[in-house]
């Protein structure tokens, strides 16, 4: 065992260290892209223990990957390979899991482990919700992993995570690590002693600043979607109005803590289940309520006719799970899940995907799931529109709506309360579906290229086919996304033989050319290349690249050496 491994495990002890490949393959394997050699995995039990972690990373000149639930959907919590320029260690947070609910509930303070779900439940008694209800929050993704990457802005109300408080440790250029308290809570000068305080909560309202001038969310959102003439997506990771220290980092600082609103939860919403078989008259809808209602839609979910039928098919043991024993055990049981997995590989009786195939056989023998009337709109048409609405901004779309429908290609009906919860689980469950139709037809299919793209706000062919070049090559293109913002999921499931990186690289180029943003809202982890104001933004904060080095394809070297 090695010195510095030995000063690790004095620390946090000695089961808080792994070193062994087996024990490690979890927290160096990405939830769905990426993995690589990593000299150890270290999980605190306190702030103090991180910071301790850290300065021994620190002076041994360890690479620091920090990782929360490591729920990232483009491998931005793990290495990715083993061409590092120096040892890898990856510091796991999800054991610092403590949030503070100040100011009667309108803001939290959350610890680097803290999960959306858990802050939903917090929030509970206080009549308030996080930025984001459904979505992240299912699959056990921490508050920080989604301040880090800019990640959500589904409800359009309350935009991304976005915070300009926040607690975090960084390395300077002279390579000393520095704690930087913009948390607004006086704690102190020594750092240990600050951390300490914030991990016992031995703070009081009289410690709490309030400066109008640092927000706690991305304030400014509604302004931004309702320029519909806009030529600039209205968010997107690489958006240097919304990088802010912590905010959109990619764990290039540590963050300790995060100051962050809450939003009032609304008393009474309905739910509006559009169809149409011409994406205009969407259009038409979506710059007209943008533009002229004075309540904003709470969310605005699209879904295509095919991405409709396979999140029918594939995605239904998740709807299943979800609908029936609820959020809470989803992370648990998709840890099982990969574990699962894990096992059966290593074993060698099975290939990749063992859980895809049984739990696609199981969900087989369950009766239908959906509604009768959305299953009508899925045979009359390919477009889809799930239309929420709250308080006055009900009537506004029901008086709106009801003189706009039926038209000669669409029609509406508002849901029941049933019907409302199963349409936006339906869409929910529609990512995992895809990945699920791989494992299922790997005989056709020999990737999937998924994109999260935010396109102009103006841009009226938001449903465009992509060049011949590229169709030939696609055994199937899923549709779906967040209509209001312009920012869609695009998944590309790719013909059998074909180049999946090229196509990938092809259709890039072709986002480029319209004006897009690529990604939107799961920031550019190891799979995308980060773009210039990106990549100077990371290269600002971590001047030694010291944290999470090679994200967004940069530098994975010591003070950014090419």
């Amino acid at each position: 065992m090695s010195s510095f491994v030995a000063a690790l495990k004095l620390i946090v002890g000695n089961a808080r260290v792994l070193t062994d490949s087996n024990a490690t393959r979890p927290y160096r394997t990405g939830f769905r892209y990426g993995t690589g050699v990593v000299l150890a995995v270290v999980s605190p039990r306190s702030l103090v223990e991180l910071w301790r972690v850290l300065q021994a990373c620190t002076t041994a000149n360890k690479i620091v990957i920090v990782q929360a639930a490591n729920t990232g959907l483009t491998g931005g919590s793990t290495p990715a390979g083993d061409d590092y320029d120096r040892e890898v260690v990856i510091v796991n947070t999800m054991s610092l899991a403590k949030l503070y609910v100040i100011d009667q509930g309108r803001q939290v303070i959350c610890l680097p482990g803290t999960t959306l779900y858990q802050l939903e439940q917090a929030l509970e008694p206080f009549g308030r919700e996080p930025h984001s209800v459904i979505g992240s929050s299912c699959i056990g993704a921490s508050v920080l992993g989604g301040i880090s990457n800019n990640s959500g802005g589904a409800l359009l109300q309350r935009g991304p995570a976005f915070t300009q408080m926040a607690l975090f440790a960084r390395v300077t250029a002279n390579g000393e690590l520095q704690l930087v308290n913009h948390l607004g809570v006086s704690l102190g000068q020594d750092a240990e002693q600050m951390l300490a305080r914030l991990d016992r909560g031995e703070f009081n309202a009289e410690d709490i600043e309030h400066d109008s001038n640092r927000w706690g969310s991305d304030r400014d959102y509604a302004r931004r979607l309702r320029e519909i003439d806009s030529d600039v997506p209205a968010r997107f990771n690489a958006n240097p109005e919304r990088l802010f220290e912590a905010s959109g980092c990619a764990g290039k600082v540590v963050v300790f803590a995060a100051r962050l609103d809450t939003f009032a939860k609304e008393p009474s919403t309905r739910v509006f289940y559009i169809g149409t078989q011409d994406p205009a008259e969407l259009t038409d809808i979506r710059r007209h309520m943008l533009s002229r209602f004075q309540n904003l839609p709470v969310a605005g979910e699209y879904m295509h006719r095919d991405m409709f039928d396979v999140a029918d098919t594939y995605g239904k043991d998740a709807f299943l799970i979800i609908h029936h024993l609820g959020t809470r055990r989803l992370p648990a049981l998709m840890n099982l899940k990969r574990r699962f997995d894990d096992l059966v590989s290593r074993l060698g009786l099975a290939g990749c995907g063992a859980s895809d195939v049984l739990l696609q056989r199981l969900s087989g023998l369950f009766p239908n799931h959906l509604p009768v009337r959305m299953r009508a709109w899925r045979d009359r048409f390919e477009h889809h529109l799930i239309l929420k609405m709250a308080g006055d901004g009900i009537q506004e779309a029901a008086d709106y709506l009801s003189a706009r429908f039926p038209s000669s290609t669409g029609d509406v009906f508002e849901c029941t309360e049933e019907e409302a919860e199963k349409a936006f689980l339906h869409r929910f469950v529609a990512a995992g579906a895809a990945i699920r139709y791989r494992a299922m037809h790997r005989q056709e299919v020999e990737d999937i290229v998924a994109l999260d793209v935010a396109l102009r706000r103006n841009d009226p062919h938001w449903f465009e086919a992509p060049p011949s070049d590229i169709r030939d090559r696609i055994h199937l293109a899923l549709y779906y996304g967040h209509f209001f913002c312009h920012v869609f999921h695009q998944d590309y499931l790719v013909r059998k033989g074909a180049n999946a990186p090229a196509l990938e690289h092809r259709l890039l180029r072709w986002f480029d050319e319209r004006g897009a943003e690529c990604p939107a809202e799961h920031n550019v982890g190891h799979l995308y290349p980060a773009k210039p104001a990106l990549a100077e933004f990371y290269r600002a904060l971590d001047p030694c690249n010291q944290f999470n080095p090679g994200i967004g394809q940069t530098s994975k070297r010591a003070r950014w050496q090419t």
